[in-house]
C-alpha cells in the first residue's frame, strides 16, 4: 500500500492540535510545510447559537498575544468575557488576596472563551489554509519508521510523517502504543461544572473560594452569567447532583456570600474526576505529545488550557528554528529544542498547581487561620504578587 508522505501529522483536531496547525500557518506558507491533521469526532455545523450552559475556558493574556499571533483574536474577542479583577478568598477565615489588571498595566488579567466558539473559530481558519484534513478517521496504528512513523488510519490511508504530534486527548492509546506511560496522580475529588446566572453584574469580577471540602471557583461569561467550578469529594456527588436547582443555588449561595446578590438561575451540570497526570516521556524523535495527551492538571488555578497552549507556541517555535537552520522539524536536534522550552513552564506550573491544592486541603489545628493571614500578607506585598500575576498570565515564563 503506497504511503502519503507529510512532514508533520497532528494526530486530534480539537483545541490545541487545531491550535498548532494553525501556529504553523507561516511555516506551511514560506516553507511549503506539508500538514495532516487526523481528527476522529465529526465536527459540528459552525455558527450554532450560543446556549446557555456552553462550556468555556479561561485564558490567560498571555494566550491572547499567542491568538493574536495567529491572526484570530479580533474574532475571539467577539465572544471574549474579560477578567479583570481576581478575589481569593477562604471560607471560614479572615484574609483575602486581590489580583488586579491595573496592577500590571494591562487591560485584563485574562479571559473567558466559550469552548465550541474558539474550536469554531479555529477550523473557520484551518478552512482556508492548504492542509491534508482527515476528519472522521482514527489513527489505527503508529510504528516508528525511518525518519518518522508511519500512521495507518482506519479509512485505509497510510501517512508516512516526519513529525507525528499526539494532541489526541488524555484517554488515547497511541502514547501507550509508543510505549509511554503516564504517571497519574488522583486527588480524590470531582469537578462539578455549571453556569449560573447572578442578580448583579460582575463587572469581570473572577471569585476563587477555598472551602473544606475543595475549591470554588466562578468565571465571569458574557451579560450576568458565570463559569461555576466547585470541587467536591467523591461521597457527596450523587448527591449534589441530584439536587434541585433551588437547593443547589442556596448550597452555593451559603458558601460564596452575597457579593453578586441572589444566584437566579443554573444550567446543566456536568461532573468529572479530578487528577493529575503527565506523560513520561513528552517528546522524542519524531514525536511530540500536547494537551491532554501531555498532562493534566487541576482547575484550581485555571491553567490547564493556557498550559498547553505555551506547549503549541513552543513546539511552533522549535519547528521555526528547525527550518531556519535546515533542520526537520522531526529531527532529534529540533525535539531536544522544543523539550528544552517548555520543561522549565510545564514543571513550574505542574507543581504549583498541586502544590495550592494540597496547601489548601490541609485541615489541621490552626492552619485556617495561618492561610487566612498568608492570604492577607501576600495582598500587601506588591512586588511578589506583581510576579506572581504576570506569571499565571502567562507573561513572565523564564
Amino acid at each position: 500500500m503506497s504511503e502519503t508522505p507529510v512532514d508533520i501529522a497532528i494526530i486530534g483536531g480539537g483545541l490545541v492540535g487545531a491550535s498548532l496547525a494553525v501556529a504553523l500557518a507561516p511555516l506551511i506558507e514560506r516553507d511549503g510545510l506539508r500538514v495532516a491533521v487526523i481528527e476522529a469526532s465529526e465536527l459540528s455545523a459552525s455558527g450554532a447559537q450560543p446556549s446557555f450552559d456552553e462550556r468555556s475556558s479561561a485564558i490567560a493574556y498571555g494566550s491572547r498575544a499567542h491568538f493574536e499571533t495567529m491572526g484570530i483574536w479580533s474574532r475571539l474577542a467577539t465572544r471574549a468575557a474579560p477578567i479583570h479583577d481576581i478575589e481569593v478568598s477562604q471560607r471560614g477565615a479572615m484574609g483575602r488576596t486581590h489580583l488586579s489588571c491595573r496592577e500590571v498595566g494591562t487591560p485584563s488579567l485574562g479571559y473567558v472563551l466559550p469552548n465550541a466558539f474558539l474550536g469554531q473559530v479555529l477550523h473557520e481558519r484551518l478552512s482556508h489554509m492548504p492542509i491534508d484534513w482527515y476528519c472522521p478517521a482514527r489513527v489505527e496504528s503508529i510504528v516508528p519508521a525511518v525518519d518518522g512513523h508511519r500512521l495507518t488510519l482506519n479509512n485505509g490511508c497510510v501517512l508516512h510523517a516526519g513529525l507525528t504530534v499526539l494532541a489526541d486527548g488524555g484517554r488515547s492509546g497511541l502514547k501507550a502504543s509508543l510505549g509511554i506511560g503516564t504517571d497519574r496522580h488522583d486527588y480524590e475529588q470531582h469537578a462539578v461544572i455549571a453556569n449560573i446566572e447572578t442578580a448583579r453584574e460582575h463587572h469581570g469580577w473572577a471569585f476563587e473560594r477555598f472551602t473544606e471540602e475543595g475549591a470554588m471557583a466562578l468565571l465571569p461569561l458574557q451579560a450576568r452569567r458565570m463559569a461555576l467550578i466547585w470541587t467536591r469529594p467523591p461521597e457527596v456527588i450523587d448527591a449534589t447532583l441530584a439536587m434541585n436547582d433551588h437547593d443547589f443555588l442556596q448550597a452555593l449561595q451559603a458558601r460564596l456570600g452575597t457579593r453578586l446578590g441572589r444566584f437566579q438561575r443554573v444550567g446543566t451540570r456536568h461532573v468529572y474526576p479530578l487528577s493529575m497526570s503527565r506523560a513520561r516521556e513528552q517528546s522524542r524523535p519524531h514525536l511530540a505529545v500536547l494537551g491532554n495527551a501531555a498532562h493534566a492538571i487541576h482547575p484550581v488555578a485555571g491553567q490547564g488550557f493556557n498550559l498547553a497552549l505555551r506547549g503549541v507556541m513552543d513546539l511552533s517555535a522549535a519547528i521555526e528554528a528547525a527550518l531556519e537552520a535546515g533542520r526537520a522539524p522531526g529531527e532529534a536536534l529540533t525535539m531536544a529544542d522544543f523539550e528544552q522550552r517548555r520543561q522549565s513552564d510545564r514543571d513550574l506550573i505542574m507543581q504549583a498547581s498541586d502544590t495550592l491544592v494540597r496547601l489548601f486541603g490541609l485541615e489541621l489545628p490552626g492552619i485556617r487561620g495561618a492561610r487566612g493571614a498568608a492570604l492577607g500578607l501576600f495582598n500587601l506585598a506588591t512586588p511578589l504578587k506583581r510576579a506572581l500575576i504576570r506569571r499565571a498570565m502567562g507573561m513572565a515564563r523564564h
